[in-house]
């Protein structure tokens, strides 16, 4: 009998949703939004949004622009160059703050300004950690809601107790098994997930 080549399942485009109640509120993050919440209190009208990968400055970010006319600068440790950051620095005022997100402290971007830098220096600092227990299990859902997905709650469940917690980690996850379930025609089930993270573990070793 010939063999017939499967097709590879074609990736996709997903956006995420970025509305106010899509923005996913705990422990981890919870400082750090209230205080982005009332701009009337921040010491200038800038601020520096740092948090690893995926771990929502972005939709923050806009959530704050949304409500404060703020300008956001997002990636501003590997975008803008140094003059554009330094105009916008220069440009901020109470009634167009500005809101720079970033995966690394001022101190870590690349930028050999003189003047920018004593500027971010004393800019004030907000970080987004790591998930807990429950923010990940939270992420783990939305990013499989970004998708179109639904899963149960027992899939959720046993991802969030195996993989790494972080947000990295989550969005990886749910990628494999969306790619899995496309490429083998089947639902996103705790099964499947062991087959494709004990083959994961496997290539690894």
């Amino acid at each position: 009998m010939m063999a017939v080549e499967e097709q590879p399942a074609l990736p996709l485009n997903f956006a995420p949703r970025l509305g106010e109640a899509d923005f996913i509120v705990s422990d981890a993050n919870r400082a750090a939004f209230e205080w982005l919440a009332r701009p009337e209190a921040w010491p200038m009208p800038r601020v520096v949004l740092v948090g690893p990968e995926g771990s929502g400055k972005t939709h923050l970010a806009g959530l704050v622009a949304a409500r404060t006319g703020a300008r956001v600068i997002d990636d501003a440790d590997r975008g803008p160059d140094a003059e554009a950051l330094f105009h916008a620095w220069n440009a901020a005022s109470a009634d167009r703050p500005l809101l720079l997100t970033a995966r690394t402290p001022p101190r870590q971007w690349p930028h050999r300004l003189p003047d920018l830098a004593s500027r971010l220096a004393a800019t004030p600092l907000v970080s987004l950690a790591e998930p807990d227990d429950t923010l990940l299990a939270a992420v783990l859902e939305k990013r499989f809601a970004d998708r179109g997905l639904r899963v149960a709650d027992e899939v959720i469940q046993w991802l969030a107790l195996r993989i790494e917690r972080s947000f990295a980690a989550a969005g990886q996850a749910v990628a494999m098994l969306d790619a899995a379930a496309l490429a083998d025609r089947r639902e996103i089930t705790v099964p499947l997930a062991r087959t494709v993270f004990d083959a994961q573990l496997s290539l690894e070793w």
